[in-house]
């Protein structure tokens, strides 16, 4: 069977385990009953922003034109870096989009995916963004009231603990399972001023340190994790034809390579299974 369309990122389900399924256009394919059978992908070498639907001979930012690019408030800088948010200065590039997304409810968490890491996501996008990053361990420790006091505390802990995941030792699965509550007492005992700080700063409601929270753990759909991680790149090679052996974070494993899917947002792709 065959299936074409625009690709975007897979879309995960927490699951025992995590349940994916790929995106062409409309259409949804299934991944986890293609575990083990040979998969081609053909990139046709058209490319449509995400956004807009222009045909664009360069995907920008993991899927958009160039003018969607320098426009959007979704592919402004301070998405990369929220304490740069300038939306109280009145320079955001979408203020409704930034009130929707950016100054609403975030957490801070820790998750382990090639070690700990510090990291923060809008509140609707949990467990979501730990199983794109392909973490096996997530936990929430702070809720803040908007993206950039986020971006704030989170650079108070990265300070301590890394921001960035290792994608290498992920996909091989080179990673221990740790106690995250402990990790966690620990780094905010040592972060207490800081974040005291800024909660002065912005009022007491700004932050608010969570009771208990849970520790999630994943596991991911995975018959054999690669011993070295070769990278496909469909610019360079347009068809892949491989046995798929796994899905982790936004990743397929293949027996001939790993391909990051969420990069070729946009792209066009013939997907035979």
């Amino acid at each position: 069977m065959k299936l074409s369309g625009n690709l975007k990122k897979m879309k995960a389900e927490l699951n025992n385990p995590v349940q994916y399924a790929l995106p062409l256009d409309n259409e949804l394919l299934a991944l986890n009953p293609l575990l083990g059978k040979t998969i081609s992908l053909k990139f046709s070498g058209n490319i449509h922003c995400m956004h807009c639907g222009r045909k664009t001979k360069k995907s920008f930012n993991q899927g958009y034109c160039y003018p969607c690019f320098i426009t959007l408030a979704q592919c402004d800088m301070c998405i990369v870096k929220p304490e740069q948010c300038h939306f109280d200065k009145g320079t955001c590039r979408e203020p409704d989009w930034g009130q929707t997304h950016c100054m609403q409810p975030h957490y801070v968490y820790l998750a382990n995916s090639s070690n700990v890491k510090v990291g923060i996501t809008r509140h609707t996008q949990i467990p979501t963004r730990w199983m794109d990053q392909g973490a096996i361990q997530a936990l929430p420790i702070l809720k803040v009231a908007s993206r950039f006091l986020s971006g704030l505390v989170e650079i108070q802990i990265k300070q301590h603990v890394s921001d960035r995941t290792s994608w290498q030792k992920m996909l091989k699965n080179q990673v221990d399972k740790i106690d995250l509550n402990q990790k966690a007492d620990e780094i905010l005992n040592i972060c207490k001023y800081g974040i005291s700080e800024i909660e002065k700063q912005f009022g007491e409601n700004s932050i608010e340190f969570l009771n208990n929270p849970k520790v999630v753990s994943i596991q991911y759909p995975v018959l054999a994790y690669p011993l070295k991680v070769k990278s496909l790149n469909l610019d360079k090679n347009p068809e892949i034809n491989g046995t798929l052996l796994g899905i982790k974070g936004q990743y397929l494993i293949f027996d001939v390579g790993v391909i990051n899917i969420r990069k070729y947002g946009g792209y066009n792709m013939e997907v035979g299974f």
